[in-house]
């Protein structure tokens, strides 16, 4: 996949810098992933694959102040939604050494002041109100839900990154919300909050 090319067909607004970081992002994350392990996306067309997959939402969802990513990982979606939305002041909760230091060097080296990186689990945190919780392959969305009670309010959204055991999570974790869901290739897209 040319990242570039996926970007510009799916008319995604990005910054001006978001080439750039990304590029610094792959280099860091290859050699990192080289003695640490941090990910599955050992080369560069999977890490693409995975990075316009943290990306395509950006096309649809709402204008936020604050995001926060329940198990960042190596930074997917967390850190790749941090890069396309400067504006948004984004948590990475991650609670594995490793990975939480690489999201911090990364922070610094590209100095991004939009990053807060914390090592933890999200259980452990203080509560506080974001305006969208993300996560990816952590749990599944009835989990996803009580892991994030302490962080919304009646007006949060949530955007969970699904496979197509979505649908028979739905049908056995929500009650009460509004959500849709957005296909595209073989990711689905769950979107849950009051006014969607």
């Amino acid at each position: 996949m040319n990242l570039k090319d996926a970007v510009l067909n799916a008319e995604i607004e990005l910054p001006n810098n978001f080439f750039t970081n990304i590029q610094k992002y792959k280099e860091h994350l290859h050699k990192w992933n080289k003695i640490h392990n941090l990910t599955g996306a050992k080369d560069e067309d999977t890490l693409n694959n995975f990075i316009y997959d943290a990306l395509f939402p950006v096309k649809f969802l709402p204008h936020v102040n604050s995001l926060m990513d329940i198990g960042t990982g190596a930074g997917f979606p967390g850190m790749i939604l941090a890069l396309a939305l400067p504006d948004t002041q984004v948590t990475l909760v991650e609670p594995l050494t490793k990975r939480a230091s690489f999201l911090q060097f990364i922070k610094a080296d590209l100095g991004l002041e939009n990053v807060t990186v914390v090592k933890k689990r999200v259980e452990q945190m203080q509560p506080q109100i974001f305006d969208i919780i993300t996560s990816r392959a952590v749990t599944d969305t009835k989990m996803l839900l009580k892991l994030s009670e302490n962080f919304r309010d009646e007006n949060s959204k949530l955007l969970f990154y699904k496979g197509e055991k979505v649908f028979d999570e739905i049908n056995e974790g929500i009650k009460n919300m509004n959500y849709k869901i957005i296909e595209k290739d073989n990711r689905h897209y769950l979107l849950l909050g009051e006014d969607i």
